[in-house]
């Protein structure tokens, strides 16, 4: 088979305003990024239009260390309602550099089922992530001014929350020293490191619903507190104007094409690791306002990125999926079965069996949402059809839809078996209105309880003394009516990333609390989980290189 680079240079793209006017939308309305990218208003959105359309979730088991091919399942899942006739689009989020140079390379579907220009939409695409990190950075430099300026009037601040941002993964960067040398240059401060994706920012431009709400809530980022434990904020600083205006730009969403076409929404990249891990509202409600089916992506597992989803995306912007896809691999079921990882491409027809918990436990973790669950199979070349046929009883039994996808290989036609399923399963079985797992006024505590309990299946969760602490200022700031997003490792449901499959008798350790006032959620460290990532000993960028002014290894 090609490669994904090979690929996505022989299909021959749409002039992106040909794209656009596939659902309706008006070409002087568009701006083109080149001649296949644009950026499209929010202000296009019509929230009676959003109510009438379908919304589906992609998620998928516990994923092994390079995934499942949720993104590839998404988009593969739209290609094959257009060649069933339906109007549908895909909303996703953005690729960010550190994965793209680390641990797993491109980020933009696969073989046949890929959003288009992949390079461009893998590395810097229209710039989003760069605005971030700067807008980020900005209040960085803007605060650490603040307090040099006025460190003679006796302005201090006894802590200091606001960290600096990368998009790359930098452990060395984790925890940093800043201000040192003369006393001219600055006042000196531990301070640190965390990578884009797990930004403030990120998370605000992700659930505003437009660019006056985006500027409200960047007034609202908590950046410390002072000796007199009274909160200091952005809007002390004065200088919310000016991050939102870096932001002006990036708050459109992103319209771009599919291997076959199809209009996609790309924008915004939280990862569901250490984050919310879904694309931006914005982007979701404009897939909603021109498409019929929209079909939008939660990161990593379902006990992460789709709990977060329904409890923090849905509940803020009151969307309700009509249906969870829950994307299934023989290789990640097998790893869950007690296969060793370096076996996991072989037939184990007893992994299969065993590893059968995994996907039960998150099949039953989304209908406690009121979601309907459909299962797809993500075929991969070495899965035998023994195999395949093993998930396929066991969800029979289980009265679960199931349908093999094989877009990568064979594009919207190795999806239409999938697609038709999701189409009837919404005509005949639509999922019940959203059911969160908490309400508002519950305590940050027993929210974190309820998800580590219900979703993650622990025992119980232990507070340690420092994330304590951060409990009584959240008390103290009245934000304990936020939603808990909580940051943990992806490759299992404890926080030992080792312990596969569906563990028990094991507990959730929050370390700390960090209070995102701006993007109104409360982030709960769980177990060693870092927001700033490391490479791997042998990084995807020793992968990359250009060729014939092709750029190449991002597959």
């Amino acid at each position: 088979m090609k490669s994904d680079s090979q690929i996505a240079h022989e299909t021959k793209l749409l002039p992106i305003a040909e794209i656009g006017a596939k659902i309706n939308i008006p070409q002087e309305a568009l701006e083109p990024y080149g001649k296949y990218m644009a950026k499209v208003p929010y202000t296009l959105i019509d929230e009676e239009k959003v109510k009438k359309a379908n919304l589906i979730m992609v998620t998928s088991i516990t994923p092994t260390k390079t995934g499942n091919g949720k993104t590839t399942v998404s988009v593969g899942l739209a290609l094959g309602m257009n060649r069933l006739g339906k109007k549908a689009v895909v909303a996703l989020r953005e690729p960010s550099l550190g994965p793209c140079f680390g641990m797993k390379g491109g980020a933009a579907g696969g073989g046949y089922a890929q959003v288009l220009p992949m390079e461009k939409i893998n590395l810097h695409f229209t710039g989003d992530f760069h605005a971030i990190t700067s807008a980020n950075n900005m209040i960085s430099a803007l605060l650490d001014n603040y307090c040099y300026q006025n460190q003679d009037q006796g302005f201090a601040l006894k802590e200091v929350l606001w960290r600096r941002v990368l998009d790359v993964n930098d452990r060395n960067l984790r925890n940093v020293v800043t201000g040192l040398g003369h006393r001219t240059d600055g006042v000196v401060n531990e301070s640190g490191f965390d990578i884009t994706p797990a930004s403030e920012i990120m998370a605000i431009l992700c659930l505003a619903k437009d660019e006056e709400d985006l500027q409200r809530r960047v007034e609202n980022i908590l950046l410390g507190f002072t000796f007199e434990d009274k909160p200091f904020t952005v809007k002390d600083l004065g200088v919310a104007g000016a991050i939102t205006a870096l932001l002006h730009d990036a708050i459109h969403p992103n319209l771009v094409q599919t291997t076959e076409h199809t209009p996609a929404f790309i924008h915004g990249g939280p990862f569901a690791n250490i984050a919310h891990g879904c694309n931006s509202v914005m982007a979701t409600k404009m897939g909603m306002t021109f498409g019929d089916y929209v079909i939008t992506e939660a990161g990593f597992g379902a006990d992460l990125g789709a709990e977060k989803f329904l409890d923090i995306k849905c509940r803020k912007a009151g969307l309700s999926p009509k249906l969870t896809v829950l994307v299934v691999t023989a290789q990640a079921l097998k790893l869950h079965g007690g296969i060793d990882v370096t076996e996991i491409k072989q037939p184990h027809p007893d992994g299969i069996r065993q590893g059968l918990t995994n996907m039960d436990k998150h099949i039953a973790n989304m209908q406690a949402f009121g979601q309907n669950v459909v299962v797809c199979i993500n075929r991969f070349p070495d899965d035998t059809d023994e195999e395949l046929a093993l998930v396929q009883e066991h969800c029979q039994e289980l009265g679960v839809g199931c349908a093999v996808n094989t877009a990568y290989t064979d594009g919207g036609k190795g999806a239409e078996a999938l697609a038709q399923l999701v189409i009837d399963t919404i005509d005949e079985h639509p999922s019940a209105p959203l059911k969160l797992l908490y309400s508002d006024d519950e305590s940050i505590e027993e929210k974190v309880r309820k998800v580590a309990q219900r979703i993650y299946g622990a025992d119980d969760v232990v507070i340690k003394p420092a994330a304590k602490k951060k409990l009584a200022h959240i008390a103290a700031l009245g934000y304990t009516h936020f939603p808990v997003c909580i940051a943990k490792t992806q490759y299992s449901f404890s926080e030992d990333a080792k312990a596969y499959g569906v563990p028990t008798h094991f507990k959730i350790t929050i370390r700390d609390f960090v209070i995102n006032a701006g993007a109104e959620m409360i982030v709960a460290i769980a177990g060693s989980i870092m927001r700033m990532p490391g490479l791997p000993k042998s990084p995807q960028a020793e992968r990359l290189y250009v060729e014939n002014g092709v750029i190449q290894g991002l597959s």
